[in-house]
């Protein structure tokens, strides 16, 4: 062997043993690079996450503020009602009080109070049976108790069993102000209003006046009650009714529909 060829064989065993550094080995600046690109990728989902949970709190505590707002509303609101509904049982009790004790009796008379009656105080003279007075007794009782459905069943039942009894305005008012406690403001209407159209003269006729300006505003009539609480004031001058026609008067809104 010439020494040309030994030389050129020693150097190939050379090159064949030969390892590249890490840096230099393609495959691995490969991997180097799949794995850069692999942690940014974790980064930018990491922060992308971070900026959508930090935005659902956000909105969920909008949301939270949004709610107690409601919920402070609906308390006042609520207050509110519960405060109007005591009104309207008192008031109510005030003149149940009331009608108890000048309740028209049979004999003409009236009830606890002992005043003598009148056909016109009355109504239209005196009721014609018993079963007519234990009727509207009997309704009465209902409206006594708080049992709102049965004073209103009772008196219906009364108004048409007996249509030209001494005691129908009496009936038609009790009647109003049952449904008036109870919110059913159109039935109040008409029923405080046959009070007035029937017999304007009749001794539930200022009570009738009130209630029924009473009922308009919680109509949103505003307009239609400011002038009937006004009717009241006039007509009626000196009576509890015209005293609390011009409370209600001073509390209505300024401006009226």
């Amino acid at each position: 062997m010439s020494p040309r060829t030994a030389a050129l064989l020693v150097a190939a065993a050379a090159l064949g043993g030969c390892v590249l550094p890490p840096d230099e080995d393609p495959v691995q600046i490969k991997l180097n690079d799949i794995d850069g690109r692999m942690q940014r990728i974790e980064r930018v989902v990491a922060n992308q996450s971070l900026v959508d949970l930090d935005q659902r709190m956000q909105q969920l505590q909008a949301d939270l503020r949004a709610m107690r707002g409601r919920v402070e509303e609906l308390e006042n609101e609520l207050a509110g009602l519960r405060k109007q509904q005591r009104d309207l049982y008192a008031d109510l009790d005030k003149r149940l009080s009331a009608g108890a004790a000048m309740s028209p009796r049979a004999d003409g008379g009236f009830g606890a109070a002992g005043v003598p009656g009148s056909a016109g105080a009355a109504g239209r003279g005196a009721p014609s049976s018993a079963s007519e007075q234990a009727a509207y007794d009997a309704a009465f009782a209902q409206l006594k108790g708080g049992n709102y459905p049965g004073a209103i069943a009772g008196f219906r039942q009364f108004l048409a069993v007996y249509p030209s009894s001494a005691l129908i305005d009496n009936a038609n008012y009790w009647l109003g102000e049952a449904y008036y406690v109870t919110r059913d403001y159109p039935s109040a209407l008409a029923a405080f209003q046959d009070v007035l159209t029937r017999s304007p003269d009749s001794r539930k006729a200022p009570d009738a006046l009130l209630k029924l300006g009473f009922t308009q505003q919680e109509m949103k009539r505003t307009r239609e009650a400011r002038a009937t609480l006004t009717e009241v004031t006039q007509r009626y001058p000196e009576t509890e009714a015209a005293k609390l026609a011009a409370e209600r008067l001073r509390r209505l809104p300024a401006t009226a529909r």
